[in-house]
C-alpha cells in the first residue's frame, strides 16, 4: 500500500526541477550571447578583399565623367520652312560628298527665285537702256557744241573784219563794239553748254554706278537664295556614316532645325563633365586618362567650355588612341585629369570606399586578426590612392566594405 508523499519532498522536487530549467536556460543564453558575440566579430577568410600596401608613382588630379562621341559630327539643319518630300538614305549608311539623304518641298523657292532672274533681267535691260540714251543724250550735246563752236568762229571773224573796215575808215566804232559784243556772249554760251554737258555726264555717271551697286546688291541676294536653294537640297558634306535623319515623309520642318546628323565613326573623342569648382584645373593641354570598359587611354583636354551650366563645365578630351573597338558613340567613360605625378608615394589600391582626400577607418590584418587604423588619405590616380599616414608598405589593407564592424576595434579571421 503507497503511502502519501509529504509536502516537504514535493517542494524540494520542485525546486529541483526549477534550479535545473534554470540553469540549462542560462547556459542557453551564455551560449547564445558567445555564439552572437563570436559572428560579429569574425569575418570568413573567404570574403576579404586585401591590398597590400607599396610604393610607387600617382599620378594626381581631379576624376570626371564622360561619354564617347565621333570625332567629328556635323549637324545639318533645314535652311527654310518646307516639308519632307522623299527620304534617299537610312541610318547606318555610308554616304559620300554630295550623297542626297532626303528631298524637301521647294516648290515656292524655285518661284521666288525665278522671279528674281527676271527681275534681274529687267534690272539689266535697263542698265542697258540707260547706256543707249545716255550715249544718244551725249552725241546731241556734241553736235551743239561742235555747232556753237562753228558759230563762235564766224562771230570772231565778224568782229576782226569789222575792225579791219574801222581800220580803213570804212565801218565805225559801235559796229566794232557789237560785233565783240556778240562773240563774248557767243563764248560765254559755249563755255555755259560745255559745262553743262560736263555736269549732265557728272550725274548720268553717279546715275549709273548708283543702278549698278543695286544691281550687285541684288545679285547678291540672289546668289544668297541661290545658296539657300541648293543647301535645301539635303546632301551629305562629308564622306561619313548617317546617324540621324528625319525619314519622316510630309513632316513639315521650320527654318533651322535638324533633319540629319552624318559623323565620323573612324575615329572618336571624349566629352567629359566636371563640376565647376575644380574648373581651375581643366585647362586645354591637361593630360587626361580615360577609362572605358576596363581600358585606360591617354589624352589631352583640347577646349574647355568658358561657361558653367548647373553648376556643371564640359571639356572635350583629344584621344591619344582614336581608334578602338572599345570606342563607340555614347559608351560612358570614367576621366581622370592628371595635375601632378607624385613618385615614391606611400599608396594601395583605389576602392569603393575612397570619396577624396581625408581621414578614414580601414582595418589592417595583423595574423589571424584585423585590426582598426586611423588613416590619412591624400590624392588618387584610377588605380591606387596615396598614403599620408597610418599605414606602413608591406602591410595588408582590406578593401571590402566593413561599415558595420565599424564600432570593433578587432575582428576575427574565420
Amino acid at each position: 500500500m503507497d503511502r502519501p508523499i509529504s509536502r516537504q519532498v514535493i517542494m524540494k522536487r520542485r525546486i529541483r526541477m526549477i534550479s535545473t530549467a534554470v540553469g540549462v536556460l542560462g547556459g542557453l543564453a551564455v551560449a547564445l550571447v558567445f555564439l552572437s558575440n563570436w559572428l560579429q566579430s569574425g569575418v570568413k577568410a573567404s570574403s576579404l578583399v586585401f591590398s597590400t600596401v607599396d610604393t610607387g608613382s600617382i599620378e594626381a588630379g581631379v576624376s570626371a565623367y564622360g561619354k564617347v562621341v565621333p570625332a567629328f559630327e556635323e549637324v545639318i539643319n533645314s535652311p527654310v520652312n518646307s516639308r519632307v518630300v522623299e527620304v534617299y538614305a537610312n541610318i547606318g549608311d555610308t554616304v559620300e560628298v554630295g550623297t542626297p539623304l532626303l528631298k524637301l518641298d521647294l516648290q515656292s523657292i524655285e518661284t521666288d527665285y525665278q522671279k528674281l532672274l527676271d527681275e534681274e533681267q529687267m534690272k539689266r535691260y535697263q542698265l542697258e537702256q540707260q547706256q543707249v540714251n545716255d550715249e544718244t543724250y551725249f552725241s546731241d550735246q556734241q553736235m551743239q557744241i561742235r555747232i556753237a563752236e562753228m558759230k563762235l568762229d564766224r562771230m570772231k571773224a565778224d568782229w576782226q573784219n569789222e575792225r579791219h573796215l574801222d581800220s580803213l575808215g570804212s565801218g565805225t566804232a559801235d559796229q566794232v563794239r557789237q560785233a565783240e559784243l556778240a562773240y563774248t556772249i557767243g563764248r560765254m554760251e559755249l563755255e555755259q553748254l560745255r559745262q553743262k554737258v560736263d555736269n549732265e555726264r557728272k550725274v548720268r555717271q553717279a546715275d549709273r554706278r548708283v543702278r549698278l551697286l543695286d544691281l550687285e546688291i541684288f545679285r547678291k541676294g540672289m546668289a544668297e537664295m541661290r545658296r539657300t536653294l541648293e543647301d535645301a537640297r539635303i546632301r551629305s558634306p562629308h564622306k561619313a556614316v548617317l546617324t540621324f535623319v528625319n525619314s519622316q515623309v510630309g513632316a513639315r520642318v521650320s527654318q533651322g532645325e535638324q533633319v540629319a546628323i552624318v559623323s565620323d565613326l573612324s575615329h572618336f573623342r571624349i566629352e567629359g563633365e566636371l563640376s565647376d569648382q575644380y574648373a581651375e584645373r581643366v585647362s586645354p593641354g591637361s593630360k587626361v586618362l580615360v577609362r572605358v570598359n576596363d581600358k585606360v587611354f591617354s589624352g589631352v583636354v583640347a577646349n574647355v567650355t568658358p561657361l558653367s551650366k548647373d553648376g556643371i563645365i564640359t571639356f572635350a578630351v583629344q584621344l591619344d588612341e582614336e581608334v578602338s573597338s572599345l570606342l563607340r558613340p555614347g559608351v560612358k567613360a570614367d576621366l581622370f585629369v592628371v595635375q601632378s605625378v607624385l613618385e615614391k608615394a606611400v599608396r594601395i589600391v583605389n576602392g569603393s570606399f575612397y570619396t577624396g582626400p581625408g581621414e578614414y577607418q580601414l582595418f589592417v590584418q595583423e595574423g589571424d586578426e584585423l585590426v582598426r587604423r586611423r588613416v590619412q588619405l591624400g590624392e588618387c590616380d584610377f588605380d591606387h590612392v596615396e598614403v599620408i599616414s597610418g599605414l606602413q608598405p608591406g602591410q595588408r589593407v582590406v578593401m571590402n566594405d566593413l561599415t558595420a564592424y565599424k564600432d570593433k576595434p578587432v575582428l576575427k579571421i574565420r
